[in-house]
């Protein structure tokens, strides 16, 4: 039996990853966005900073548990529909942002929000592997979750500035910002095609019984601990850096915004080249020297001068590798460790639980460390998530197809020929 030969990267699979990687880059501008416009929109609302935190952190907790969940989804609306109907409705959601009067209205918002991008990511992870051949799975998770840190970190605060600028209201940049997801989501409905293997009837019969089984599966209890420590590392920083560039090293606010626009760049960038790696060299090393860099890199970041361009360069290869930690986490490692009747389940639980703890928690629990130990304190939270991820990805089963023959979970194969096979 040979290994199945790789089909060029073209047609169908080229088209969906396109659409994958554009509306998963609209959900990072729908989640960031509100950052550069909440100066306005605090004074026209009277709210605060802490007003600020409780957004963020309500859309994290909501996005969490709406993954959490997505099997059942599944099962109900099948893949193509809720794909299709999540990102039209986070879009919707976006848009009705500008309608929003009080600080209960905008909370109500964004939960439904992180009930949207919660249902979307997993599933958007899901297929993705299944147009992707196995032996580019890594490569197009990678490219499909590429758009998400450099449209959400890089290019929608300066998208804010100039639509800000130009009409004068961020009412009408929420306006405006709603318009590019209602169309993607209209390609998404014309070019998808479910596959038909028998596998995928079953892909998400959520219960507690396959909760039970999908977390006793291959890496997927272990992948849930590492996206702790991923994101307990690249949340915390994005959260509370900018305040640790201008308070402890006394940067200016014009230095701080170049250095923050790093994380996107970086994580843009990472995604396209780390995940790729990954399907040559294999999925464990990979993320076992990623982990090693990321705490080398924070430990560069605690002792660094306030240079901005040394700083800049810090960040750009910590989100670099950070980004694409979170890639290859809740993309093949976990998809590879589970079959499709499980796919859903598994994939849910890892993103979910990931972005609860990491991207709801951490933060939290940075903020009373920064207001009892001090800002520079954060570091070395962050620090800790990098050395203990690294510690635990020692334990990780390897899952490329590459190094395991033909152990693919990919519902791909069932569309392979006999010829192939």
């Amino acid at each position: 039996m040979k290994f199945p030969v790789a089909r060029p990267w073209g047609g169908y699979e080229r088209r969906m990853i396109t659409l994958l990687s554009l509306s998963f880059g609209l959900v990072g501008l729908d989640r960031f966005i509100i950052m550069p416009l909440f100066p306005v929109i605090m004074h026209d609302l009277a709210l605060d900073y802490q007003d600020l935190s409780m957004l963020s952190a309500i859309l994290a907790f909501a996005w969490g548990g709406s993954a959490l969940f997505m099997g059942a989804a599944i099962r109900i609306l099948g893949t193509k529909k809720l794909l299709v109907l999540s990102i039209t409705l986070l879009s919707l959601l976006a848009g009705a942002s500008a309608l929003i009067t009080s600080l209960v209205g905008l909370v109500l918002l964004r939960a439904l929000m992180g009930v949207c991008e919660g249902a979307f990511t997993p599933v958007s992870i899901i297929v993705t592997d299944e147009v992707s051949q196995p032996c580019r799975r890594g490569l197009n998770l990678g490219i499909q979750q590429a758009l998400f840190p450099i449209i959400g970190l890089c290019l929608g605060p300066l998208l804010a500035g100039v639509l800000l600028e130009v009409f004068g209201s961020w009412r009408a940049v929420f306006a405006i910002i709603s318009l590019p997801g209602l169309v993607v989501a209209w390609y998404l409905y014309k070019t998808y095609q479910p596959t038909q293997a028998p596998s995928t009837a079953s892909i998400a019969r959520a219960s507690k019984s396959q909760w039970r089984t999908a977390l006793s599966s291959g890496n997927v209890r272990l992948n849930i601990a590492l996206m702790l420590c991923i994101l307990t590392c690249q949340f915390v920083l994005c959260a509370l850096l900018p305040s640790y560039l201008t308070d402890i090293l006394h940067l200016s606010n014009f230095s701080m915004a170049m250095i923050i626009s790093a994380i996107g760049l970086g994580g843009f960038f990472g995604q396209l080249v780390i995940p790729g790696l990954s399907d040559q060299l294999g999925r464990k090393p990979v993320v076992s020297i990623c982990f090693m860099i990321s705490a080398l890199l924070v430990g560069l970041l605690i002792i660094s001068p306030p240079l901005p361009w040394l700083l800049f360069l810090q960040l750009f290869f910590l989100s670099f590798i950070n980004f694409s930690l979170i890639c290859i986490t809740v993309g093949p490692l976990t998809s590879e460790s589970v079959p499709p009747s499980l796919l859903a389940t598994a994939t849910g639980l890892v993103v979910g639980c990931g972005e609860i703890l990491g991207g709801g928690v951490a933060p939290v629990i940075a903020g009373y460390i920064a207001m009892t130990w001090g800002l520079t304190a954060i570091l070395f939270l962050a620090l800790a998530g990098s050395l203990t991820g690294g510690l635990l990805s020692l334990w990780l089963k390897e899952t490329s197809p590459v190094f395991n023959g033909l152990n693919d979970y990919s519902p791909l194969s069932a569309r392979l020929t006999l010829e192939d096979k």
